[in-house]
């Protein structure tokens, strides 16, 4: 069973968030690259997870009477 993802990790710069070992950023053993995966937070802000905005309504149909749906 895979490990339960911190969503704000009080010091996400200290681990490599690639895989579910969660290695220190000094020993990466999953052999994920040679630099450490950055949390999402690190890269996105603390929201990070929190929903996205409801999208904007697309504007009304042509106004054009010549064209017909």
């Amino acid at each position: 069973m895979a490990k339960k993802f911190p969503s704000n990790p009080p010091h996400p710069e200290r681990l490599c968030w690639g895989c579910d070992l969660y290695c220190p950023a000094t020993d990466l053993r999953c052999g994920n690259g040679s630099d450490r995966t950055p949390h999402p937070s690190e890269l996105w802000g603390e929201d990070w997870d929190a929903s996205p905005p409801a999208p904007v309504p697309a504007a009304s149909a042509s106004t054009d009477p010549a064209v017909t749906p």
